[in-house]
């Protein structure tokens, strides 16, 4: 049976939301005025703040597109800070996080329902920034979302881009969830559609679960480059959740810009 991925994963994270994820849980007014002060950080991998260098030296008047970054959390601060943002996600619950807090707060912020992979709802050279925290093992080609990021920045415009180390999904998930064990199970590039059967997967982690996918290296960086960007930083961190954090780096970032 075909599955649209947009659809589901759409269902999903509203259903993530109402089960608390960590990731939906918007920031306190506390966090917003220490943001509105100019003591701000936000995060594209685990819990690791962002290098301040990777953001442009002034953030007042820079407009941000907080890419599949719903939830509450980055899209407020960055606004708090002075940045104009749009909030891009395919969930409308997480969207609701970000409208929240804008509201409670007073913050002008732009939120609009859509699919990473699809930026039509934005004009050529619209963002001076990007911004795009560990997401897109959601979505099943990456080759898309490059191209739209670059096309909706300006020159010199930069992507922030967090995701997640491919080689995590080698091993058996049940094995590293309950028992802290790395059993290499998956052949790359992994997708949960045909690599855990739909009875496993219901078991593990529950009905609805977000579909993901594993994407190489090549995907990653290589797709950013051939999009047309250039790479000028590189971070990496443990895996936030897993037994994987005392082996390899669960997550890498890229800081990537638009020539010219």
């Amino acid at each position: 049976m075909s599955v649209d991925p947009v659809a589901h994963n759409r269902a999903a994270w509203d259903l993530q939301v109402e089960r608390g994820n960590e990731w939906s849980r918007p920031v306190s007014a506390q966090t917003v005025a220490k943001a509105r002060a100019g003591d701000w950080s936000v995060v594209l991998i685990g819990y690791e703040p962002v290098d301040r260098s990777w953001f442009p030296a002034e953030l007042a008047g820079t407009d941000v597109l907080c890419l599949a970054s719903g939830g509450g959390q980055q899209g407020p601060t960055l606004s708090a800070a002075g940045a104009r943002v749009t909030v891009l996600d395919n969930s409308p619950r997480q969207l609701e996080q970000d409208a929240t807090v804008a509201a409670r707060d007073d913050l002008p912020l732009r939120t609009v329902l859509g699919d990473m992979s699809d930026l039509s709802a934005f004009a050529d050279a619209s963002f001076d920034l990007v911004f795009n925290p560990v997401s897109n093992l959601f979505v099943p080609r990456l080759a898309p979302v490059w191209r739209e990021c670059f096309r909706v920045l300006r020159p010199g415009g930069a992507l922030l881009c967090g995701f997640v180390n491919p080689d995590v999904y080698l091993f058996d998930h049940e094995s590293l969830d309950t028992r802290g064990e790395l059993v290499v199970r998956h052949r790359l590039p992994y997708s949960d559609l045909t690599h855990v059967p739909a009875d496993e997967r219901e078991r593990l982690w529950g009905a609805g679960a977000p579909l993901e996918y594993s994407h190489t290296m090549a995907e990653q960086v290589g797709g950013q480059l051939a999009a047309g960007f250039v790479i000028t930083g590189f971070a990496e961190a443990p895996h936030h959740a897993d037994a994987t954090a005392g082996w390899l780096p669960g997550y890498f970032a890229t800081r990537a810009v638009k020539p010219g």
